[in-house]
């Protein structure tokens, strides 16, 4: 975090036996301002209400859903300049795929910068101001999101579109 990244990384890496406050806390360790941190937990349980209802639930009780929630608002407890999201809609039911996308776009609003990796692609499209397509490692496309998603051989080959 000392250069101002914060992850949410795939397959959430939550600490199970800890409660949802604890797994928060554990996003702002290097941090030492009480008073701001206590402000970006009330953030992160305006953005995620369940979270605040589950505050003192073991994470590894939780849904994949909550679960993705809870890593994501442990990585904004580090106060990032730079938010990655590898895979935020892995493993989630449509429902929670909706409402995770939904969260990101109003982070992204708030001010804070997010590099998104995602393999559904038409919610990655629709939710990002840029896009890069990769192949084997190597950046294939790169466009304006929008350009990206009415891309004939982007909407044929990732979006599964004729």
């Amino acid at each position: 975090m000392k250069r101002g990244i914060s992850q949410s990384p795939e397959g959430r890496k939550l600490f199970p036996r800890m409660s949802v406050t604890e797994n928060l806390e554990m996003g702002a360790f290097q941090r030492s301002d009480k008073a701001e941190m206590r402000e970006d937990m009330d953030r992160v349980f305006s953005l995620f209400p369940r979270l605040a209802e589950r505050k003192t639930q073991k994470a590894g009780t939780m849904s994949g859903g909550e679960q993705q929630m809870l890593a994501i608002g442990r990585a904004l407890m580090a106060r990032p300049k730079l938010l990655l999201l590898d895979e935020p809609s892995m493993g989630l039911a449509p429902i929670f795929v909706e409402k995770i996308f939904e969260i990101v776009r109003e982070i992204n609003e708030q001010g804070t910068p997010i590099l998104l990796v995602e393999q559904n692609a038409l919610m990655a499209l629709d939710t990002a101001d840029r896009g890069y397509v990769l192949e084997t490692g190597t950046i294939a496309l790169a466009d304006d999101a929008k350009a990206l998603r009415e891309n004939e051989q982007v909407r044929k080959t990732y979006l599964g579109e004729d």
